[in-house]
């Protein structure tokens, strides 16, 4: 027995469900579907009675000719002969046959019929001296002299109708019971799916970013929409994680230079109290808060880009002319650094983006290499274009980073620990990513035995052909 409680569970369950959005589709789907078969049973219905009733009036008109048929003038014997047989055949609750004289007296038949005009009629067993409540469809018309009565009974008509009728209701309580439990089965396992996609949210907004919402896998539009909740629950969670790393990152990177800015600060002040020049202490001072300032800005322009602020500025770019543009710049660069840089191989390849932003991002690959790489070493940018994509990579000779370190190297302020004795502010990579994403540009890292090989694969612009590789003509 269902205790109160339970009844109260019940009553809200139910409450809820009425109130879904999946529920009221299905009532409303149901209640279609049955109006539907009401109304096609009704139109089936009509169109049987008619086609029964038209049947049975063709039936008494055949059995009319034939009687007729057997009249001669002046031998009246074969007709009263022919329709006393099939009166001796039917009684009068079956089939009603009669002839009459012009005085009203019965020649033959099964009953005698009262004077009535010739015609078809449908008439009741009173209507014509008949005991019972039976229907008849009747042919009143003249032979000679004599009066012909020919009727049939609906009988078969009405039977064959009322099996019909009893049929339909019982198929109508067959269709609106499973339209009832259908809807309510559909409703129920739509709402649940539906729950389950506010019970996922509802962990989101309680902190937990790891949620997400279960995939039935019928590839539905719930299904559908599942996938690309949980694909921006996943981004959410990428996003904000990145936050609480960037504010440890923070934390830690930027402690050492704002206490040595405070201890320089410090030293000038006190050489001021001295009467000692302090020009160097301020411009050093000055310099660790440019760094510090820089700092800022590169993580500000990282969050503007991975917000998608600079997209508006898109526009068909090739990435060949990007490349001569940093060969122009950076081979000198290098060459001052003790290091040789080559672009080994370019091709036409137009992309949709940010010419600045991309010209930064191969820019900073390539410093990145200049700067953290020894003396010696081979820097190779190339560009070529495979199954819809333009892939540039840089390679170089140095000494590579650890399969460990590929992914973390992308964090904001991350740095590797023989990096840490060279400039730099560990924002670098972060900005080749942030702009990589914005392009849809994916990006990888590999050995180069020995070196490092850092690969981004651009989508080309659909209906765009690439030439022929063609060597650079400055290296």
């Amino acid at each position: 027995m269902m205790t109160f409680p339970d009844r109260t569970r019940f009553s809200a369950s139910f409450s809820s469900l009425r109130r879904s959005t999946p529920f009221r589709l299905a009532v409303t789907f149901g209640v279609l579907f049955v109006v539907t078969f009401f109304l096609s049973g009704a139109v089936i219905y009509h169109m049987l009675d008619r086609g029964l009733s038209r049947d049975l009036e063709q039936s008494l008109t055949e059995m009319n000719s034939l009687i007729v048929s057997t009249y001669e003038p002046g031998d009246t014997q074969d007709l009263v002969n022919t329709l006393n047989n099939y009166a001796s055949f039917q009684s009068t609750s079956d089939g009603l046959y009669s002839l009459t004289d012009h005085a009203g007296k019965k020649l033959a038949g099964n009953f005698a019929a009262p004077p009535i005009p010739n015609g078809v009629y449908t008439v009741r067993s009173r209507d014509v001296g008949l005991k019972g409540h039976e229907r008849y469809r009747m042919q009143v018309s003249t032979i000679g002299p004599y009066s012909l009565v020919v009727g049939e009974n609906f009988n078969d008509v009405d039977e064959m109708l009322r099996i019909v009728l009893v049929s339909f209701e019982w198929a109508a309580a067959i269709v609106v019971a499973t339209a009832i439990g259908g809807g309510v089965f559909l409703a129920v396992r739509a709402q649940a799916r539906l729950d389950r996609v506010a019970l996922t949210m509802n962990d989101v907004s309680h902190g937990a970013l790891d949620a997400r919402i279960p995939i039935s896998g019928n590839g539905d539009d719930l299904d559908t929409v599942a996938i690309q909740i949980n694909a921006a629950l996943v981004r959410l969670q990428s996003l904000v994680e990145s936050m609480r790393q960037v504010s440890t990152d923070i934390a830690h990177d930027l402690k050492t230079p704002l206490n040595r800015l405070r201890l320089t600060l410090d030293a000038a002040v006190a050489g001021n109290d001295r009467q000692a020049d302090v020009s160097a202490l301020l411009d050093e001072a000055r310099h660790e808060s440019d760094r510090i300032n820089a700092t800022f800005e590169a993580l500000l322009r990282i969050s503007q880009i991975e917000a998608g602020a600079r997209k508006e500025r898109f526009q068909a770019t090739d990435l060949d002319a990007v490349l001569a543009v940093i060969s122009e710049v950076y081979v000198d660069v290098a060459e001052d650094a003790l290091k040789s840089l080559t672009i080994a191989a370019r091709t036409p390849a137009i992309i949709r983006g940010d010419r600045d932003l991309l010209t930064q991002l191969i820019a900073n690959l390539v410093e990145n290499a200049i700067n953290h790489c020894p003396a010696g070493t081979v820097i190779t940018v190339s560009l070529r274009c495979d199954e819809g994509r333009a892939i540039v990579s840089v390679a170089d000779t140095g000494p590579g980073i650890p399969a460990g370190e590929r992914e973390k190297v992308f964090r904001r302020l991350y740095r590797l620990d023989k990096s840490r004795t060279t400039s730099g502010s560990g924002l670098g990579l972060s900005l080749v990513k942030a702009i990589a994403e914005l392009h849809a540009a994916e990006i990888t890292m590999a050995d180069n035995h020995p070196g490092l090989i850092v690969s981004i694969a651009f989508p080309l612009i659909p209906g765009e052909r690439s030439r022929p590789l063609v060597p650079a003509e400055r290296s």
